[in-house]
């Protein structure tokens, strides 16, 4: 079995140790590297093969959730942290899940199968980039090629993407986070934990709702709305 590399991040020596234990037991990690300063392991994740991240996210510097953000999400995120309330703000950065201290075995290994799970589904290839403007994607049976520039939302639906376009609405076998990081074009933003959308696509703006133009409504989350604003140049 090919191993996943593994990075350990937290400023506690104990919490690591736990940690780095619990990951020796499981056949399929193999830690790569521990890290106390988070700067310091960001400038090591990209440089080097990791496929999960183990980060706290109370730490100086730069806490968990920065963290993920100034890596692009290239990397499967598991946080632990010593606050459940950090748990919502951690998957709207995209992380796959989180670990409250302190941290029990059982509920360590769900979290690493979760992610295993989710990397091999990554690995099955449903959606092929080709270049920066344009990706194919395998739907009923055969490869569909979409201009990203096209796309007016994508919408996650389980272990399936809904992706569409003023034409047409496709269906594909992969994740969100997968999808985002083929995402290279400056006008997508996740705007809640289930879509991301082409500002390009926003017609009107009333409260908490976007419409799209094809009449579409979707909800800001809440924590998203300041950005999502900013991103429109809406004062």
């Amino acid at each position: 079995m090919e191993k996943l590399n593994c990075v350990i991040i937290d400023d506690e020596p104990l919490a690591r140790d736990v940690v780095e234990s619990f990951a020796k037991s499981v056949p399929f990690l193999n830690i790569s590297a521990t890290f106390e300063d988070p700067v310091e392991a960001l400038l090591y994740i990209r440089n080097n093969s990791v496929d999960i991240v183990f980060s706290d996210i109370e730490m100086p510097k730069l806490n968990g959730l920065e963290f993920v953000r100034a890596l692009g999400n290239v990397v499967v995120t598991i946080f632990i942290t010593a606050y459940r309330d950090f748990a919502l703000d951690g998957f709207e950065t995209g992380a796959t899940d989180y670990l409250v201290k302190p941290v029990r075995f059982d509920r360590f290994l769900k979290a690493v199968n979760k992610a295993k799970d989710y990397l091999e589904l990554k690995k099955s290839l449903s959606i092929q980039q080709v270049n920066n403007d344009r990706i194919f994607i395998k739907s009923e049976g055969k490869l569909i090629k979409i201009l990203l520039n096209e796309i007016l939302y994508i919408e996650a639906q389980g272990d399936y993407l809904k992706i569409v376009i003023p034409s047409a609405t496709y269906t594909t076998q992969t994740t969100l986070k997968s999808m985002e990081e083929m995402l290279s074009l400056p006008n997508f933003f996740r705007i809640q934990r289930s879509f991301i959308l082409n500002l390009e696509a926003v017609r009107s703006v009333n409260g908490n709702m976007v419409e799209l133009v094809n009449g579409k409504s979707i909800s800001i989350a809440l924590n998203k709305k300041e950005e999502f604003f900013n991103l429109l140049g809406i004062n």
